[in-house]
């Protein structure tokens, strides 16, 4: 009985059909002509779920890891479908001319927003108040002639130059208690465009720049928590000592570029933490006063001034005097003084003297 069952089977399996691999393209015949297999019933009382859409990104625009990259596109306005858990939106380099009331609304956990490099004339008063979460708003090298207002006080970071703004008002930064970096400069400011108390709500700021403007004065009211400020490039003729008054925390003072040709004393009193000072192409005939009593100043450029001669105490305090920080940079070429005059011991507290630039002074 075993026999004939052995027998059977192996007939069948002479007589099934030959092995034949089946193609790409095949499956693709047989999904057309029907596959043989039974059709499973579909109830009709079972509704079909829809395919979950996946996360949308704006036409030409790259998305990846909430960062939305929109920059270089030619675009017009600020694309629609932005989605809405992105953190970072970049659109610069593009022909924007309007920031219109909703185009952030969906975008509450925005935390940097660039905008360089644009022709934005007009931001909606409301533009800006959906961003609760913003810190960074880059707004530079546009046609902006006003300060955007309701601007989010998450704010930490904004830079505005380049543009063609020649007012800031007085409620301009009114709550941005958390900005710490400000970038104004390349606007045609002038000292009376920049209004008193204008800067009394940010608490927090430690870089301020303002170079390459019309004004003529530094400013008045500046934060105290200033770490560093920029006022190059401007029309500034005098320092006054009273315009520096509170800046304690100030480590860092740019005032290159202008045509300073006083500067008042008691000046560097009212910096005591004062380490580097840039005063070079201006149009000073001394070296400003009060540095052999400043502790803490290391790097002064005096560099392309008018300056005749320099005294054997202008750096340094009498003798040695081991309270005073050693410098690591002085300059004074381009200065017509004969440096062949210079007495050894003026720079008796330099750290060493290739830090000392004197130089040869030719006329023009």
């Amino acid at each position: 009985m075993k026999s004939a069952c052995l027998f059977l089977l192996l007939g069948t399996a002479c007589w099934a059909l030959p092995f034949r691999q089946t193609g790409f393209l095949d499956f693709m015949m047989e999904d057309e002509a029907g596959s043989g297999l039974p059709e499973v019933p579909v109830d009709p009382d079972v509704s079909v779920l829809p395919v979950p859409e996946g996360p949308q990104c704006p036409f030409r625009c790259q998305c990846h890891l909430r960062v939305v990259q929109c920059s270089d596109l030619g675009l017009t306005t600020v694309p629609d479908k932005i989605p809405s858990d992105t953190t970072l939106l970049d659109l610069q380099n593009n022909k924007i001319t309007e920031i219109r009331e909703n185009d952030f609304k969906n975008l509450k956990g925005l935390h940097a927003l660039i905008l360089v490099n644009n022709k934005i004339t007009t931001i909606h008063p409301k533009a800006f108040m959906p961003l609760g979460k913003l810190q960074r708003l880059y707004l530079s090298k546009n046609l902006l002639k006003d300060m955007p207002i309701n601007m989010p006080k998450s704010l930490q970071e904004l830079r505005i130059h380049e543009n063609e703004i020649v007012k800031i008002k007085k409620s301009a930064f009114e709550g941005l208690a958390n900005v710490i970096v400000m970038e104004l400069g390349s606007n045609p400011l002038k000292s009376s465009g920049i209004d008193a108390g204008v800067f009394g709500d940010l608490k927090r700021v430690s870089y301020i720049r303002i170079s390459d403007t019309n004004i003529t004065e530094i400013p008045k009211g500046l934060p105290a928590s200033l770490s560093e400020l920029h006022l190059d490039g401007n029309k500034i003729t005098k320092v006054h000592a009273d315009s520096l008054k509170g800046l304690k925390n100030l480590l860092k003072l740019g005032l290159s570029h202008n045509e300073i040709s006083v500067v008042e004393n008691r000046t560097m009193a009212m910096v005591p933490h004062l380490r580097e000072l840039h005063l070079d192409n201006n149009a000073l005939t001394s070296v400003p006063s009060g540095l052999p009593d400043h502790k803490y100043i290391q790097v002064i450029y005096l560099h392309s001034n008018k300056i005749a001669a320099v005294g054997t105490e202008d750096f340094c305090p009498p003798g040695f005097n081991t309270k005073k920080a050693m410098y690591s940079g002085i300059s004074l070429f381009s200065n017509p003084v004969p440096y062949w005059e210079v007495q050894p011991i003026t720079f008796r507290c330099v750290f060493d003297r290739s830090a000392i630039q004197l130089g040869n002074y030719r006329k023009k």
